[in-house]
Formats: structure tokens, sequence, C-alpha cells
């Protein structure tokens, strides 16, 4: 006995399909609720050059932010704030600033120097190479 489709069977196999596929989920492995993927290892961010002493640059795409606390001395963090997952804008003034809910965290360290975030901006590994800055 064979079994012929009727429309209903192919509707509702049609629909548990797109019901299934939607209930996927992208896991980045930092708790962010942002489903788009960072950065892949070993890709150029930047150069050294062009993170200020004392400051730091966004990559917005890459989602990390690399500071140079000291003259030669590199860092780089997660640039999703640990409030609620915006992207922080700019470094300012020895901080990491969120434009959402005004969270300021350390260029240092990615501690938190003002709230409400209360927990802070997890490292990125990078590494410097001449003057070359990668994600490792």
């Amino acid at each position: 006995m064979t079994h012929r489709s009727t429309r209903r069977t192919v509707i509702l196999a049609t629909g548990a399909s797109a019901l299934l596929a939607g209930c996927s989920t992208y896991d980045s492995g930092s708790g962010s609720s942002d489903a788009s993927p960072k950065a892949s290892s070993g890709q150029q961010l930047t150069t050294t050059g062009a993170v200020p002493v004392g400051g730091g640059t966004v990559f917005k795409d890459q989602k990390v932010v690399v500071t140079q606390p000291a003259k030669g001395d590199f860092k780089a963090f997660s640039a999703v704030c640990t409030h609620q997952g915006c992207l922080v804008d700019k470094v300012a003034n020895g901080t990491i600033d969120c434009p959402c809910h005004g969270s300021r965290f350390s260029v240092e360290d990615g501690a938190v120097k003002a709230g409400p975030a209360t927990r802070p901006l997890p490292a990125e590994k990078i590494t410097v190479e001449g003057n070359s800055i990668r994600l490792a």
C-alpha cells in the first residue's frame, strides 16, 4: 500500500521543517544574545600605530575593542557590553564606553568603572607581530 501526499501532509511537513529551523540557535560562547559570528582567528584587526596610547579602537564588525593602556602594551576585549549586549562605541578618558546605558570599562583590564554593568568585558586573545595586531 502506498501513501499519497496530500496538501495537508505537505503543508504540515513544510511547516514543521521551518519551525525546527527557526528554533536553532547560534552560540558564540560569550553568553550574548547577538547571533552574528565574531572575527576569525588570525584576522588582522589593525596596526599598532592606529591604536592611541591611553585609548583604543572599537572594531564593530569583529565585536572587539583593542586598547593600548601604556606605550607598547596592547589589550583586547569583547566589544559586547555585559549589561544588555549593546556594542561599545568609543574609548575615551581611559574607559571603553557603552552608548546604551552608560556603562564604562577600564582600558587596562576591562573592569567595570561605571554601571549598570556588573561584569567586566571578557578579554580577547590577540597577537602583536611587528606593527600588526591580529586575533589569536
